[in-house]
């Protein structure tokens, strides 16, 4: 299949591992801003082949693991109350609120329905008249636009009884965050493709500039990192620091205009909490007040609080990139994806379920 097949061709995986090695001459700390790049590099077997001078660092690029854990309670409360039907994508049901998971909530009696997109929420709600109908909207930029839609679409209908519960949250300001924090050490990045095609690539020009580092738009293919990787290493050999899109064949130097203008109609930036990290200033989407109708925490009076993590769950020191999964002790122990202690074992996109699932598959085909 076209764009898949010559991403994952042996031969020129073989020939960029070779140029990586003959590239390197002092250690480098390389960080991925996306989940899905995550599991490439660890279902590739990729992080085996670079050389021990490069070290891969996983981000907090998975929205599910970095949604707070207030937020995740807050929404299994509305489910709870009569004459509320809450909506969710499947990868947010097994995440860890404070007592229990949303998936726990719905065995328990609350009202929650899977979703694969806002639209199916929309037609609940068309269906249910007499039910308040929420969509939890979580995500990157990459999810924005069409959550954005449906509320437009709700507002046309002259839907009253949908809105949506907002954890959207946005890369480059954690990006300048991560650089910004003495503890973490990152000398390049490889930014999110996704992200990338949706909003473009302008907001990472003035943090390469501050900051220093190359910043390289990449896709998720095994071709497509391993040249991530080669040309975000190129640039720290040679001293440079430039923006770089080697994911041309989906990504605009502007992004998508219309997903930025639908985003616009909508949303407003904000602060935002990061589950694991703490308040990134203009970090997060909020409803803008045009659309408040819609906004669910508006709507039910939904008040900002703290709630604290497991204390046996490192899961803030993965998303900063600080530890790795299996630096936890607890990890494919007291934490696995079917009793997880934290986010990133019950996500797609987190850093520990890609180590646990991807380990085990290892094991199998080693021991098999």
């Amino acid at each position: 299949m076209k764009y898949l097949t010559e991403y994952r061709d042996v031969a020129l995986v073989q020939e960029y591992v070779r140029r990586i090695h003959q590239l390197v001459t002092k250690p480098w700390s390389i960080m991925e801003i996306c989940g899905g790049q995550t599991h490439g590099l660890v279902k590739n077997g990729i992080l085996e082949m670079l050389p021990e001078q490069v070290t891969m660092v996983h981000g907090p690029g998975c929205p599910v693991c970095v949604t707070p854990l207030h937020l995740i309670d807050d929404a299994i409360a509305l489910a709870y109350q009569p004459g509320i039907i809450l909506t969710s994508f499947g990868d947010m049901l097994r995440v860890p609120g404070s007592k229990e998971s949303l998936l726990e909530a719905k065995a328990n009696g609350a009202n929650i329905q899977m979703v694969y997109s806002p639209l199916d929420a929309l037609k609940i709600a068309q269906k249910n008249p007499d039910k308040e109908v929420v969509f939890f909207a979580v995500g990157f930029e990459t999810t924005a636009p069409a959550n954005a839609l449906s509320v437009i679409q709700a507002a046309a209908l002259g839907l009253n009884n949908y809105s949506i519960l907002t954890s959207h949250v946005l890369v480059p300001p954690a990006m300048e965050a991560i650089l910004s924090d003495p503890e973490t050490r990152v000398d390049g990045f490889l930014a999110a493709g996704h992200v990338c095609t949706i909003m473009g690539m302008e907001e990472y020009y003035p943090i390469a500039e501050k900051y220093r580092v190359p910043i390289v738009v990449t896709g998720f293919e095994p071709i497509d990192l391993l040249i991530g990787i080669y040309e975000t290493l190129k640039q720290l050999e040679a001293g440079s620091y430039q923006v770089d899109n080697q994911y041309a064949r989906v990504v605009q130097f502007g992004g998508n205009p219309q997903a930025k203008e639908i985003i616009g109609k909508v949303f407003i930036t904000s602060d935002r909490i990061w589950r694991g990290i703490g308040e990134i200033p203009g970090s997060g989407y909020e409803v803008d007040q045009d659309f408040s109708g819609y906004d669910a925490r508006i709507k039910f009076a939904l008040g900002h609080r703290e709630v604290p993590e497991h204390p046996e769950c490192i899961a803030g020191q993965i998303l900063k990139g600080l530890r790795k999964p299996i630096h936890c002790g607890q990890f494919g122990k007291g934490c696995t994806p079917e009793h997880p202690l934290g986010a990133p074992m019950v996500s797609s996109e987190g850093a520990c379920a890609a180590y646990y699932h991807f380990a085990q598959m290892k094991n199998e085909t080693i021991n098999g």
